[in-house]
């Protein structure tokens, strides 16, 4: 069951992502994942 869950929440963060990145664009989409990881690190 909890596999299932896991398997679900990365679904939906996978199709998020792609539903951003056909919304802004690729290069808006790839500067957005660059500043976070920076922002992480």
């Amino acid at each position: 069951m909890l596999l299932l869950a896991g398997v679900g929440v990365g679904g939906l963060a996978v199709i998020g992502a792609l539903a951003l990145w056909f919304h802004y664009g690729t290069q808006v989409f790839f500067e957005m994942i660059r500043t976070g990881l920076a922002a992480c690190f």
